[in-house]
Protein backbone atom coordinates (compact mmCIF):
# COMPACT_ATOMS: atom_id res chain seq x y z
CA UNK A 1 0.00 0.00 0.00
CA UNK A 2 1.44 3.54 -0.80
CA UNK A 3 1.88 6.05 1.63
CA UNK A 4 1.24 9.75 0.36
CA UNK A 5 3.49 12.40 1.51
CA UNK A 6 3.40 16.11 1.19
CA UNK A 7 6.60 16.92 -0.21
CA UNK A 8 10.29 15.58 0.08
CA UNK A 9 8.80 11.79 -0.45
CA UNK A 10 12.58 10.70 -1.26
CA UNK A 11 13.83 11.41 2.04
CA UNK A 12 10.29 10.93 4.03
CA UNK A 13 8.45 7.73 2.00
CA UNK A 14 8.58 5.13 4.42
CA UNK A 15 7.72 2.43 1.99
CA UNK A 16 9.61 1.66 -1.18
CA UNK A 17 6.23 1.50 -3.44
CA UNK A 18 3.90 4.63 -4.43
CA UNK A 19 4.39 8.46 -5.17
CA UNK A 20 4.21 11.32 -3.27
CA UNK A 21 2.96 15.12 -4.00
CA UNK A 22 5.77 17.36 -4.83
CA UNK A 23 6.32 20.95 -5.90
CA UNK A 24 8.25 20.30 -9.56
CA UNK A 25 10.61 23.41 -8.25
CA UNK A 26 11.14 22.15 -4.77
CA UNK A 27 12.29 19.19 -2.76
CA UNK A 28 15.01 16.72 -2.33
CA UNK A 29 16.28 15.65 -5.95
CA UNK A 30 16.54 11.89 -6.32
CA UNK A 31 15.48 10.48 -10.01
CA UNK A 32 11.14 10.50 -9.89
CA UNK A 33 11.54 11.31 -5.93
CA UNK A 34 12.23 8.08 -5.19
CA UNK A 35 13.09 6.74 -2.05
CA UNK A 36 16.99 7.85 -1.33
CA UNK A 37 18.19 4.80 0.88
CA UNK A 38 21.38 2.34 0.46
CA UNK A 39 18.99 -0.46 2.33
CA UNK A 40 18.67 -2.18 -0.82
CA UNK A 41 15.82 -5.09 0.79
CA UNK A 42 12.89 -5.51 -1.15
CA UNK A 43 14.10 -3.18 -4.24
CA UNK A 44 13.30 -4.46 -7.73
CA UNK A 45 15.24 -1.88 -9.33
CA UNK A 46 18.55 0.58 -7.57
CA UNK A 47 18.91 3.26 -9.42
CA UNK A 48 22.82 5.11 -8.70
CA UNK A 49 25.02 7.48 -10.54
CA UNK A 50 28.69 7.23 -11.28
CA UNK A 51 29.92 10.45 -12.13
CA UNK A 52 33.13 9.80 -13.76
CA UNK A 53 34.22 11.86 -16.59
CA UNK A 54 38.15 11.29 -16.46
CA UNK A 55 37.83 8.88 -19.39
CA UNK A 56 36.29 11.68 -21.81
CA UNK A 57 38.54 12.16 -25.19
CA UNK A 58 36.82 15.59 -26.36
CA UNK A 59 34.44 17.82 -23.85
CA UNK A 60 34.23 17.03 -19.99
CA UNK A 61 31.35 17.25 -18.24
CA UNK A 62 29.36 14.16 -17.80
CA UNK A 63 30.31 13.91 -14.14
CA UNK A 64 27.65 16.27 -13.76
CA UNK A 65 24.87 13.91 -15.81
CA UNK A 66 23.43 11.86 -12.64
CA UNK A 67 22.83 15.19 -10.61
CA UNK A 68 21.26 16.95 -14.54
CA UNK A 69 18.87 13.57 -15.07
CA UNK A 70 17.47 13.43 -11.47
CA UNK A 71 17.31 17.40 -11.67
CA UNK A 72 15.03 17.01 -15.11
CA UNK A 73 12.81 13.85 -13.75
CA UNK A 74 10.81 16.02 -12.10
CA UNK A 75 7.92 16.36 -14.30
CA UNK A 76 8.06 12.66 -14.35
CA UNK A 77 7.19 12.24 -11.23
CA UNK A 78 4.14 14.71 -10.98
CA UNK A 79 1.70 12.51 -13.41
CA UNK A 80 1.62 9.23 -15.12
CA UNK A 81 4.31 8.36 -17.52
CA UNK A 82 3.12 8.78 -20.88
CA UNK A 83 1.99 6.54 -23.00
CA UNK A 84 1.85 3.99 -20.29
CA UNK A 85 -0.87 5.62 -18.31
CA UNK A 86 0.25 3.82 -14.83
CA UNK A 87 2.22 4.51 -12.14
CA UNK A 88 5.02 2.52 -12.01
CA UNK A 89 5.57 2.65 -8.39
CA UNK A 90 2.34 1.25 -7.42
CA UNK A 91 3.99 -2.27 -8.79
CA UNK A 92 8.07 -1.36 -8.80
CA UNK A 93 9.62 -0.88 -5.85
CA UNK A 94 13.02 1.59 -6.52
CA UNK A 95 15.21 3.18 -4.86
CA UNK A 96 17.74 5.73 -5.53
CA UNK A 97 20.72 4.47 -4.47
CA UNK A 98 22.90 7.54 -4.84
CA UNK A 99 26.30 8.21 -6.63
CA UNK A 100 29.02 5.43 -6.26
CA UNK A 101 31.89 7.27 -4.44
CA UNK A 102 35.52 6.98 -6.30
CA UNK A 103 38.62 8.50 -5.65
CA UNK A 104 39.27 10.68 -8.61
CA UNK A 105 42.57 11.59 -7.93
CA UNK A 106 43.45 8.31 -7.92
CA UNK A 107 42.49 6.94 -10.94
CA UNK A 108 43.34 3.13 -11.08
CA UNK A 109 41.23 2.71 -8.00
CA UNK A 110 38.34 4.18 -10.48
CA UNK A 111 37.73 0.67 -12.59
CA UNK A 112 37.53 -1.72 -9.30
CA UNK A 113 35.23 0.78 -7.06
CA UNK A 114 32.75 1.04 -9.81
CA UNK A 115 32.78 -3.03 -9.88
CA UNK A 116 32.41 -3.48 -6.04
CA UNK A 117 29.77 -1.03 -6.16
CA UNK A 118 27.70 -2.76 -8.87
CA UNK A 119 28.48 -6.30 -6.79
CA UNK A 120 26.85 -5.10 -3.85
CA UNK A 121 23.62 -4.03 -5.37
CA UNK A 122 23.09 -7.14 -7.95
CA UNK A 123 24.27 -9.24 -4.50
CA UNK A 124 20.39 -7.85 -3.18
CA UNK A 125 18.72 -9.73 -6.46
CA UNK A 126 17.70 -5.79 -7.68
CA UNK A 127 18.50 -4.58 -11.22
CA UNK A 128 20.68 -1.65 -11.78
CA UNK A 129 19.77 1.38 -13.39
CA UNK A 130 22.70 3.69 -13.63
CA UNK A 131 23.66 7.38 -15.13
CA UNK A 132 26.80 7.86 -16.54
CA UNK A 133 28.83 9.45 -16.31
CA UNK A 134 31.23 9.02 -19.42
CA UNK A 135 30.85 5.66 -21.32
CA UNK A 136 34.00 4.13 -19.40
CA UNK A 137 31.49 3.25 -16.56
CA UNK A 138 29.82 0.64 -18.67
CA UNK A 139 33.26 -1.78 -18.81
CA UNK A 140 32.90 -2.53 -15.17
CA UNK A 141 29.25 -2.58 -14.50
CA UNK A 142 29.58 -5.12 -17.27
CA UNK A 143 32.17 -6.52 -15.40
CA UNK A 144 29.62 -7.34 -12.30
CA UNK A 145 26.67 -7.88 -14.25
CA UNK A 146 28.76 -11.06 -16.72
CA UNK A 147 30.04 -12.17 -13.02
CA UNK A 148 26.14 -12.39 -11.67
CA UNK A 149 24.45 -12.86 -15.04
CA UNK A 150 26.72 -15.48 -16.69
CA UNK A 151 28.95 -14.61 -19.58
CA UNK A 152 29.02 -13.75 -22.51
CA UNK A 153 25.99 -11.31 -21.97
CA UNK A 154 24.36 -9.83 -25.32
CA UNK A 155 24.65 -6.04 -25.63
CA UNK A 156 22.55 -3.55 -26.78
CA UNK A 157 24.09 -0.46 -27.71
CA UNK A 158 22.54 3.26 -28.74
CA UNK A 159 25.68 5.56 -29.55
CA UNK A 160 27.00 7.48 -31.96
CA UNK A 161 30.18 5.43 -31.77
CA UNK A 162 30.87 1.63 -31.97
CA UNK A 163 33.53 2.00 -28.63
CA UNK A 164 35.66 -0.24 -30.43
CA UNK A 165 38.37 0.98 -30.90
CA UNK A 166 41.65 -1.32 -30.01
CA UNK A 167 42.91 -1.03 -26.37
CA UNK A 168 45.01 -3.60 -24.96
CA UNK A 169 45.77 -1.59 -21.48
CA UNK A 170 44.28 -3.05 -18.81
CA UNK A 171 44.29 0.01 -16.48
CA UNK A 172 43.71 2.66 -19.35
CA UNK A 173 40.21 5.17 -18.73
CA UNK A 174 38.89 5.52 -22.64
CA UNK A 175 35.52 6.01 -23.12
CA UNK A 176 35.86 4.59 -26.94
CA UNK A 177 37.83 1.35 -26.05
CA UNK A 178 35.21 -0.36 -23.97
CA UNK A 179 33.26 -3.07 -25.85
CA UNK A 180 37.08 -3.86 -27.28
CA UNK A 181 38.04 -5.05 -24.10
CA UNK A 182 34.59 -6.57 -23.41
CA UNK A 183 34.60 -8.28 -26.28
CA UNK A 184 38.51 -9.54 -25.92
CA UNK A 185 37.54 -10.59 -21.95
CA UNK A 186 34.50 -12.29 -22.82
CA UNK A 187 32.07 -9.92 -21.11
CA UNK A 188 29.66 -9.90 -24.65
CA UNK A 189 28.97 -12.13 -27.36
CA UNK A 190 29.18 -9.72 -30.04
CA UNK A 191 27.28 -11.95 -32.45
CA UNK A 192 24.32 -11.41 -30.15
CA UNK A 193 24.63 -7.84 -29.98
CA UNK A 194 22.92 -4.59 -31.15
CA UNK A 195 24.28 -1.32 -31.86
CA UNK A 196 21.98 1.48 -32.20
CA UNK A 197 22.54 4.69 -34.19
CA UNK A 198 26.44 4.24 -34.83
CA UNK A 199 27.81 7.17 -37.36
CA UNK A 200 31.22 7.02 -37.00
CA UNK A 201 33.95 4.72 -38.90
CA UNK A 202 35.83 1.72 -37.16
CA UNK A 203 37.80 -0.67 -39.15
CA UNK A 204 36.70 -3.56 -37.38
CA UNK A 205 33.02 -3.52 -35.87
CA UNK A 206 34.32 -7.02 -34.21
CA UNK A 207 31.47 -8.42 -35.49
CA UNK A 208 28.95 -6.96 -33.53
CA UNK A 209 25.24 -6.25 -35.55
CA UNK A 210 25.38 -2.58 -36.39
CA UNK A 211 22.22 -0.94 -37.36
CA UNK A 212 23.99 2.39 -38.21
CA UNK A 213 21.74 5.79 -38.36
CA UNK A 214 21.34 5.74 -41.56
CA UNK A 215 19.61 2.05 -41.75
CA UNK A 216 17.88 3.51 -39.01
CA UNK A 217 16.34 6.57 -40.74
CA UNK A 218 15.63 4.09 -43.93
CA UNK A 219 14.36 1.46 -42.80
CA UNK A 220 12.28 2.66 -39.58
CA UNK A 221 11.84 2.05 -35.73
CA UNK A 222 9.39 -1.07 -36.37
CA UNK A 223 12.39 -2.95 -39.08
CA UNK A 224 15.04 -1.90 -36.10
CA UNK A 225 12.83 -3.41 -33.22
CA UNK A 226 12.94 -6.58 -35.39
CA UNK A 227 16.35 -6.72 -35.91
CA UNK A 228 17.30 -6.12 -32.31
CA UNK A 229 14.89 -9.04 -30.96
CA UNK A 230 15.81 -11.60 -33.60
CA UNK A 231 19.81 -10.78 -33.34
CA UNK A 232 19.51 -11.17 -29.52
CA UNK A 233 16.20 -13.59 -28.98
CA UNK A 234 16.09 -14.40 -24.73
CA UNK A 235 19.74 -13.75 -24.48
CA UNK A 236 20.66 -12.41 -21.02
CA UNK A 237 21.21 -8.92 -22.41
CA UNK A 238 22.83 -5.48 -21.27
CA UNK A 239 20.97 -2.25 -22.42
CA UNK A 240 23.44 1.15 -22.63
CA UNK A 241 22.13 4.41 -23.81
CA UNK A 242 24.54 6.99 -24.98
CA UNK A 243 22.79 9.95 -25.24
CA UNK A 244 24.47 11.12 -28.22
CA UNK A 245 22.95 8.56 -29.92
CA UNK A 246 20.53 11.24 -30.32
CA UNK A 247 21.60 13.94 -33.12
CA UNK A 248 22.78 17.32 -31.72
CA UNK A 249 19.67 18.71 -32.43
CA UNK A 250 17.89 16.96 -29.96
CA UNK A 251 20.53 16.28 -27.42
CA UNK A 252 23.10 18.87 -27.95
CA UNK A 253 24.31 18.47 -23.91
CA UNK A 254 27.13 15.78 -24.55
CA UNK A 255 30.65 15.36 -24.72
CA UNK A 256 31.89 13.83 -28.36
CA UNK A 257 28.16 15.18 -30.60
CA UNK A 258 28.03 13.83 -34.07
CA UNK A 259 25.34 15.13 -36.62
CA UNK A 260 22.83 12.60 -38.37
CA UNK A 261 21.67 10.63 -35.20
CA UNK A 262 18.32 9.54 -34.12
CA UNK A 263 15.97 11.45 -33.39
CA UNK A 264 14.20 11.61 -28.74
CA UNK A 265 10.80 10.28 -30.71
CA UNK A 266 12.73 7.27 -32.83
CA UNK A 267 14.62 6.19 -29.54
CA UNK A 268 11.83 6.70 -27.02
CA UNK A 269 9.82 4.29 -29.18
CA UNK A 270 12.43 1.34 -29.20
CA UNK A 271 13.19 1.66 -25.45
CA UNK A 272 9.56 1.46 -24.80
CA UNK A 273 9.16 -1.81 -27.18
CA UNK A 274 12.11 -3.64 -25.83
CA UNK A 275 9.98 -5.39 -23.14
CA UNK A 276 10.35 -8.64 -24.86
CA UNK A 277 14.49 -8.99 -23.90
CA UNK A 278 15.99 -10.68 -21.34
CA UNK A 279 17.47 -7.65 -19.74
CA UNK A 280 19.59 -7.93 -16.66
CA UNK A 281 20.96 -4.28 -16.52
CA UNK A 282 20.57 -0.90 -17.71
CA UNK A 283 22.88 2.71 -17.82
CA UNK A 284 21.97 6.17 -19.42
CA UNK A 285 25.64 7.93 -19.83
CA UNK A 286 27.62 10.93 -21.67
CA UNK A 287 25.03 13.64 -20.02
CA UNK A 288 27.27 16.85 -19.94
CA UNK A 289 24.82 19.67 -18.51
CA UNK A 290 27.12 22.94 -19.73
CA UNK A 291 26.62 21.99 -23.28
CA UNK A 292 23.10 21.74 -22.99
CA UNK A 293 20.31 24.46 -24.04
CA UNK A 294 16.96 24.36 -21.66
CA UNK A 295 17.91 21.11 -20.28
CA UNK A 296 16.74 18.78 -24.19
CA UNK A 297 19.37 16.48 -22.94
CA UNK A 298 18.64 16.00 -19.88
CA UNK A 299 15.02 15.88 -20.02
CA UNK A 300 15.77 12.90 -23.14
CA UNK A 301 18.00 10.83 -20.88
CA UNK A 302 15.35 11.16 -18.17
CA UNK A 303 12.76 10.22 -20.42
CA UNK A 304 14.26 7.29 -21.72
CA UNK A 305 15.01 6.47 -18.07
CA UNK A 306 11.69 6.76 -17.04
CA UNK A 307 10.73 4.60 -19.81
CA UNK A 308 13.03 1.93 -19.09
CA UNK A 309 11.53 1.83 -15.68
CA UNK A 310 8.12 1.55 -16.92
CA UNK A 311 8.91 -1.34 -19.27
CA UNK A 312 10.89 -3.08 -16.36
CA UNK A 313 7.34 -2.67 -13.56
CA UNK A 314 5.38 -4.62 -16.87
CA UNK A 315 7.95 -7.03 -16.50
CA UNK A 316 7.41 -7.64 -13.14
CA UNK A 317 3.73 -7.89 -13.60
CA UNK A 318 4.24 -10.75 -16.37
CA UNK A 319 6.72 -12.85 -13.92
CA UNK A 320 9.75 -12.01 -16.27
CA UNK A 321 11.86 -9.20 -14.50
Amino acid sequence: MSDTILGDGAIRRTSLYGSSIENTYAGVLSFMRRNYSRDLAGADVVISGVPLDLATTFRPGARLGPAAIRAASVQLAELKPFPWGFDPFEDLAVIDYGDCWFDAHNPLTIKPTIIEHARTILASGAKMLTFGGDHFITYPLLIAHAEKYGQPLALLHFDAHCDTWPDDSPDSLNHGTMFYKAVKEGLIDPARSVQVGIRTWNDDFMGMNVLDAPWVHENGTDATLARIKSVIGDHPVYVTFDIDCLDPAFAPGTGTPVPGGLTTAQALKIVRNLGDLNIVGMDVVEVSPAYDQSEVTALAAAHIACDMLCMMRNKKLAGTL
